[in-house]
């Protein structure tokens, strides 16, 4: 006596196999793409130095700022002085010869002869060498440190991108940064970053996981 059905397992069996492929794809790719916006966000958030607003800068800055505001009150003062003494005017209500008003500084001239927006470190400094150092690696963590400078972060993105398609769900997977001013950076040295870049991306970890799963539900 036959059973229904007989013979028709194996198609079955195929379903459940092609389930468990998608499922296993779909659980790579929301591993994947949870590690992809950790790292994004990583860079993003990640300070690039400023030289203008460097501590240095800014005193040396304010500094000239006040010798320059102060140059320009004593020709205010000088020019009221003139107007306030009649001598200095003939009858038709203009300057005597030899008298002159003072001249305020002009915007060039508070940069040139004042320096007002010049700097006193990092005059050839270029930013980026921070955000460009995250590095991503699979099972165990990456060492040493890069030359890379990556300002937009741009670049350091596009290699974890790339890097990350190597990754499957149960590998250990790393995103470091080695240099060596990273901590403090992280603990508020950058007034770009005060909360840290490592604990802000994890405190919304959970949200990260949780986009990640629906995005490549099966």
């Amino acid at each position: 006596m036959s059973r229904a059905g007989a013979g028709q397992s194996g198609s079955f069996a195929l379903s459940l196999a092609e389930f468990a492929a998608q499922t296993s794809e779909a659980i790579d790719a929301s591993v994947r793409e949870i590690i992809i916006e950790v790292g994004s966000s990583l860079i993003r958030m990640s300070p690039v130095g400023n030289p203008e607003i460097w501590a240095a800068n800014v005193a040396h800055r304010e500094a000239n700022t006040r010798a320059a505001d102060d140059y320009d009150f004593k020709v205010a003062v000088r020019n009221t002085i003139i107007n306030l003494n009649e001598s200095n005017f003939t009858k038709a209500g203009k300057l005597r010869k030899g008298v002159k008003y003072a001249k305020p500084l002009t915007k060039t001239e508070r940069d040139q002869n004042f320096n007002v927006n010049g700097l006193v470190a990092g005059k050839d400094y270029v930013g980026g060498r921070f955000r460009g150092n995250w590095q991503f690696s699979i099972g165990t963590p990456a060492e040493g440190t890069l030359d890379q400078v990556d300002p937009a972060g741009g670049v350091t993105l596009a290699k974890l991108r790339l890097q990350v398609q190597a990754l499957t769900a149960g590998e250990t997977a790393y995103i470091v940064n080695n240099l060596p001013y990273s901590i403090p950076l992280e603990y508020g040295h950058s007034t770009q970053a005060p909360s840290g870049m490592v604990r802000v991306t994890l405190a919304r970890f959970q949200q990260i996981v949780n986009e990640a799963v629906e995005n490549n539900r099966v």
